[in-house]
């Protein structure tokens, strides 16, 4: 097993896209590729063909070898079902990863990836972009320093539109899920960094939207709900439900209660518009989270979220899904 090589920090960081099938590549791609500090090569196996680059390359393999001794990182934003392969093949080169969420379609997947990783010595982080959102930071800071006052618990909502631009999200074989899968994960990376890991996960789950559109067996509605050793309470709306003429893709909102008071946040609140528009505005948080992986592959010391918070949500996931099997809640067997 090799070691991570040393960066060169007055050279660019050679970093490799590996592949466009998920929706962030494009952010991903364009923000990387007009960095001096960044030598990109973005793989599209797969023939999406509307990721813009400036050097774009067909295969893994060429992308693996557009650089003699190979490159420093790569980011990973393949089909979830592909995560695994990927990020074991960076660990066994040397290479620091960024991979997408969820950071795989099960449990000892997710296990595997990081344990390499960290055996290797590279960076391995899942890309949460919204963790750098400012209305997040702030209900981080409101809950840590006691503005307000006891939190007893959450509610949360991710909803977005059926992501029909990629078919494979609503494929259970290579998405591992539908929308529970697609939209708990944010959120319970977001409850992770203020109250860890949950003690209990109870979820139930629909087909009533896009019952004919969506893949078979995927879930299009959802509610999860976790419970925390602390006795907090948190609930997550996965669902996807924003209408498709809707002016962008969906949200998400995360309430605070607490004895001496409630905050409520909106990630992406920053924008203008009217009918029919959305135009951001503020921290573009594929930036930040970009920013925040580049500084660890120059460090070599991985910031969040970590592949370690990718694991955890992915358990939590895991434990949603035998709960809507069997109708109980579900002890996670990490707590």
């Amino acid at each position: 097993m090799l070691t991570a090589r040393p960066t060169d920090p007055a050279a660019p960081l050679k970093v490799a896209l590996m592949s466009c099938a998920h929706t962030h590549a494009s952010s991903y791609a364009s923000t990387l590729d007009a960095r001096a500090d960044i030598d990109l090569v973005v793989a599209d196996p797969d023939g999406y063909g509307d990721v813009v680059a400036t050097r774009i390359v067909g295969s893994y393999q060429e992308a693996w070898e557009a650089w003699p001794e190979g490159p420093d990182a790569i980011v990973v934003t393949s089909a979830n079902a592909h995560h695994r392969d990927l990020v074991l093949e960076a660990a066994r080169r040397g290479v620091h990863v960024l991979c997408e969420k969820p950071l795989a379609t099960g449990v000892a997947d997710a296990e595997a990836m990081v344990a390499a990783c960290r055996e290797a010595g590279v960076v391995l982080m899942t890309a949460y972009p919204v963790h750098f959102a400012p209305a997040v930071e702030a209900m981080r800071a409101a809950v840590a320093d006691g503005t307000l006052g006891e939190v007893i618990g959450f509610t949360g909502t991710n909803n977005g539109k059926l992501p029909s631009q990629r078919d494979w999200f609503t494929d259970v074989e290579l998405a591992g899920g539908g929308a529970m899968v697609d939209h708990t994960v944010h959120i319970a990376e977001i409850l992770d960094s203020m109250l860890g890991e949950p003690a209990t996960v109870h979820a139930t789950v629909n087909r009533i939207l896009h019952a004919d559109t969506a893949g078979q067996g995927a879930e299009t509605g959802g509610l999860v709900t976790l419970t925390y050793a602390s006795g907090q309470v948190a609930t997550i709306d996965c669902s996807w439900s924003q209408p498709a003429d809707a002016a962008t893709w969906g949200g998400l909102r995360l309430q605070a209660l607490g004895t001496g008071g409630q905050l409520q946040i909106d990630a992406f609140s920053q924008h203008v518009g009217g009918p029919g528009q959305w135009l951001p505005y503020g921290a573009d948080t594929d930036a930040l989270l970009l920013d925040a992986f580049l500084e660890a592959v120059r460090t070599g010391e991985t910031a969040a979220p970590s592949g370690e918070v990718g694991l955890r949500t992915v358990r939590v996931v895991a434990a949603a899904q035998e709960s809507v099997r069997t109708g109980q809640p579900v002890v996670l067997a990490s707590v």
